[in-house]
């Protein structure tokens, strides 16, 4: 069975003919130079190719889930990376503060 066509139907003509004078800009703000200082996205790190040896059932599993599966399992590795980050970094603010309390005992 051959894939449905869907037309597109559009303005491009008529808008093709406003005249420039005619379009209001007023509620649009002057892009300036600090604009474009920050990405508006993270642009993604580099990636490596690497040969990593993983269980058959979780790559079944990963695979089972459609393609993109070597993204996703990036994505859960990101995930666990920053968990791990997160929680270093409490238990390293913990001990600092128990260090400053104990300085301010003595």
């Amino acid at each position: 069975m051959p894939a449905k066509r869907y037309v597109i139907k559009s303005d491009l003509k008529r808008v093709d003919r406003v005249r420039e004078e005619r379009i209001d800009y007023s509620d649009i703000p002057e892009l300036d130079d600090d604009v474009f200082k920050q990405p508006l996205v993270e642009w993604p790190p580099r990636k490596e190719t690497i040969t990593i040896r993983v269980d058959a059932d979780v790559l079944d599993w990963f695979k089972s889930e459609g393609s993109g599966y070597q993204t996703r399992m990036n994505r859960v590795l990101r995930h666990y990376m920053q968990a791990s980050d997160r929680s270093h970094l409490q238990k390293t603010t913990t001990r600092r503060r128990s260090k400053l309390r104990g300085a301010k005992r003595r």
